[in-house]
């Protein structure tokens, strides 16, 4: 009698298709964006209190840190936008197969990057 055992799955040994990562990185980049958006708030906050408290904001933008969290925000930003666009095309009835699905799917992380370093770019120069 053959017993139906469970079966070990490593997740850190399983490789994703370019597609299954496009979706697992559109759902991270949104709850970037959704933790984002308290930050982005309360700098927004305090750069309207008063003149000394924008200029606090100003004097915190040139600090690498918070350049690169401001950055990964526009980053989150960047990539959820493109893979939204993806998404709505999908919904449309294109790349819906598995070949220009995966092509999609490769286009859109590498716009993102492409777009990313634009960012790193203007920030930091």
């Amino acid at each position: 009698m053959k017993k139906q055992r469970p079966v070990y799955l490593n997740l850190t040994q399983i490789q994703l298709p370019a597609a299954g990562l496009s979706s697992i990185l559109h759902r991270i980049s949104g709850i970037i964006m959704f933790v984002a958006i308290g930050i982005l708030i309360w700098l927004l906050d305090l750069s309207l209190r008063s003149h000394a408290s924008f200029d606090m904001v100003v004097s915190m933008l040139k600090h690498d840190l918070f350049k690169f969290i401001l950055w990964g925000i526009l980053t989150a930003f960047i990539y959820h936008l493109v893979a939204g666009i993806r998404h709505m095309i999908m919904d449309a009835g294109y790349w819906e197969e598995l070949s220009s699905g995966t092509l999609s799917a490769q286009v859109t992380i590498g716009i993102s990057v492409v777009f990313s370093i634009m960012v790193g770019v203007w920030l930091w120069v």
